[in-house]
């Protein structure tokens, strides 16, 4: 076989003188060289082997690495003893907690950059939660009610309490924040009442200054730097907020500020939230109008903006019927809402119609009346503030995020709704909005938007409305309620300008704590007496926190109020502050004490303890809004550029809501609501009881 005796490399013959050997040069060659190939593959096998074991080595060390650094953050940030610490005595153990937390944070975070390192939000102890909150209660009732609420309390204490603790401890472990999913669906989602007033909120314009008179033209600035914001929001672009410019804080709110919309249901609503939209709905004289804000892949410019705003204000066109008040059913009771949705609006041109408001961005409403602050004008601030909470009742759209207004003096303000966030969420981006619009963008010397416009752009799209005849009475009947209660707001804003909280700070006071003890003794010099007393409190320093009430009406604060002259007022704004503390640092009562009253309802365990502190009225209710989170205006350099802060509608039927905020080292401002149809309550003469008790 000739394969055969091919493959033969070498010959042994035996002969008589030996053997003779004879091998070929051309195989020993091939031997040779294969086993060169052979060790080449075992060579590269092996380099192949290591760089893939190096690399799946250095994965599983970055790893390593990336949640040791998590974790080690996430315990860094478990320290709160540096809040309870005086102002300007920081301790050595907090100081190196600092430089640590500097040290872990990098050089440029992003805004989620903290979000997995953020603590959870702890579970105080039942004890100490009852313990305070008696503690709190005690300056209010006499000691026959006392006696019986400290009854009620131990009850409590002894029955029930222990098996609804147990279940929230295991909520707390399994649940992100134990607090925020039921916040939001039975403090706000749940409700049924009417939410305009009673739970949306307004955000003002700077209070000096109107940058242009066009109204227009300021819309388009203000939108063009909302898209930015939210371009920079999207790709996670803010610097995180952080307390002491150190402190990381929960920014997860801020993912639902655009494109979100509150849908009503019968039993409960829904926030509805959407990835980028591209259009904006605007509403005008009765009539609604879908922008889009994009054109050749890119946002549409100020002045294209312009354009577009001032073609819907060259329309003449009327009304549809039903049109005009069609947004009153976002103003009235919420089950006929959801109802009217479910009928008229789920077909046909209706259900496109709704759908393009509800998946809007956000929505503007072009105003046909001039608002803002006018120091000349008496109640001016008066009239603002009620515009942006309630308007006529059909020119918001009170289940967008927020809707933002434009007057036709150029001023500007938002409608916000509240289950998605709160205050300071929205105020981050007015903040951003309001600097963008005066710093960066600005306006020709007639006023207009600066930049070319691309006039081949489409016009606005009127939206089609088919509303029949039984939908309209539904929409009349919404507007019918949403108008009393609009009419019955006393609203009242103000300034104070003898001084701010530069002086405060220099008499070792907490300005804070400082403005809540005017509020009481305006209160006791109104009401002639005390009540409970509510101010919101941040617990965004842990995962999805939101707010924490801190029970301002202490025992301190009374005997500050009925004898202001003693030596314990300093006493009293510690305890105030400590308070504050507490709750920042989720060691407040009221959150707590609302879970365990949720988790008896779903345990059908009834406790009239919890019972009665849950129906307790809030006839003071107070929230400070922060101001300067960016830092972006110095307004030691401009003055003028000011905000104003928003506001809120009166919590209790025959009380207070006060919205208060410290505008730099000289100013602050206050938004005073209760109702007319109250006999107890007057929004001007609390402002005349609070300015003297400043003063």
């Amino acid at each position: 076989m000739a394969e055969a005796h091919q493959a033969v490399g070498f010959e042994f013959t035996v002969r008589p003188d030996g053997a003779d050997i004879k091998l070929s040069q051309e195989v020993i060659k091939n031997i040779y060289l294969s086993g060169v190939t052979a060790w080449r593959k075992r060579a590269i096998q092996f380099k192949t082997g290591k760089v893939l074991s190096a690399i799946l080595f250095a994965t599983l060390l970055w790893l390593f690495l990336i949640y040791l650094l998590r974790y080690s953050l996430k315990a860094l940030l478990s320290y709160h003893a540096w809040i309870f610490e005086s102002h300007g005595k920081m301790s050595s153990s907090t100081k190196l907690w600092l430089s640590l937390i500097k040290m872990f944070s990098g050089r440029r975070p992003l805004l989620y950059s903290f979000q997995a390192s953020l603590p959870r939000l702890p579970l105080p102890s039942v004890d100490d939660t009852i313990d305070r909150y008696l503690e709190s209660v005690h300056a209010l009732l006499d000691d026959k009610r006392y006696k019986q609420m400290e009854t009620l309390a131990n009850d409590f204490r002894n029955t029930s309490a222990p098996q609804l603790q147990r279940y929230l401890l295991l909520k707390s472990w399994w649940a992100t924040n134990y607090v925020s999913d039921w916040w939001e669906e039975y403090i706000y989602l749940r409700g049924r009442s009417p939410i305009m007033v009673n739970s949306n909120f307004y955000v003002m314009d700077l209070l000096y200054i109107t940058p242009t008179q066009r109204q227009t033209a300021r819309a388009g600035n203000v939108v063009h730097a909302m898209l930015q914001y939210r371009r920079k929001l999207e790709r996670g672009e803010h610097a995180p907020l952080r307390a002491l410019g150190i402190v990381p804080m929960c920014s997860s709110q801020m993912e639902r500020m655009f494109n979100t919309t509150r849908i009503p249901g019968i039993e409960t609503d829904i926030v509805q939230h959407l990835s980028d939209r591209k259009h904006l709905v605007v509403y005008h004289r009765g009539r609604f109008f879908q922008v889009w804000l994009y054109t050749g892949g890119r946002h549409l410019l100020p002045s294209e903006l312009e354009m577009q705003f001032q073609r819907i204000l060259n329309d003449t066109s009327e009304p549809q019927p039903g049109e005009l008040k069609l947004a009153a059913l976002t103003a009235g009771n919420r089950v006929p809402w959801a109802r009217a949705r479910l009928k008229y609006f789920s077909q046909g041109v209706n259900k496109a119609s709704l759908q393009a408001v509800e998946s809007s961005a956000f929505f503007l409403t072009l105003d046909d009346e001039a608002q803002g602050y006018d120091p000349a004008k008496t109640g001016s601030l008066d009239g603002y503030a009620k515009s942006l909470l309630h308007g006529k009742c059909y020119d918001r759209w009170f289940d967008k995020s927020f809707t933002l207004i434009s007057y036709t003096n150029g001023k500007m303000g938002i409608n916000t709704e509240h289950s998605w966030a709160d205050a300071p969420i929205i105020g981050h981006m007015w903040e951003y909005v309001l600097a963008t619009d005066c710093f960066h963008l600005g306006y020709t010397e007639e006023g207009h938007c600066k930049g070319d416009v691309n006039k081949g752009i489409p016009p606005p799209a009127r939206l089609e409305w088919q509303i029949p005849k039984e939908c309209r009475e539904t929409i009349e009947t919404s507007y019918v309620l949403a108008k009393q209660i609009a009419d019955d707001v006393d609203f009242h804003g103000c300034l104070f300008s003898e001084f701010g909280k530069g002086l405060i700070k220099k008499c070792r006071t907490s300005p804070d704590a400082f403005i809540q003890l005017a509020l009481q003794l305006a209160q006791f010099r109104d009401q002639g007496g005390f009540c409970l007393t509510y101010e919101s409190s941040m617990t965004r320093m842990f995962r999805e926190g939101r707010t924490e009430t801190v029970r301002s009406c202490t025992s301190e604060a009374v005997a500050f109020v009925r004898a202001m002259e003693e030596e314990d007022k300093t006493v009293t704004a510690d305890k105030h502050q400590n308070m504050y503390r507490l709750a920042m640092t989720g060691s407040g009562i009221d959150r707590h004490l609302f879970c365990l009253y949720i988790m008896s309802k779903y345990l059908r365990m009834d406790s009239p303890f919890l019972k009665q502190v849950l129906s307790e009225p809030w006839k003071l209710s107070t929230s400070q809004t922060p101001q300067q989170q960016l830092n972006l205006v110095d307004i030691n350099k401009f003055p003028r550029y000011v905000g104003a802060g928003g506001g809120f509608g009166p919590v209790a039927d025959d009380g207070y809501g006060v919205s208060y905020i410290i505008v730099g080292e000289d100013l602050i401002t206050f938004h005073i609501s209760s109702k007319f149809s109250s006999s107890e309550t007057v929004s001007t003469g609390s402002n005349r009881d609070m300015f003297y008790c400043i003063e």
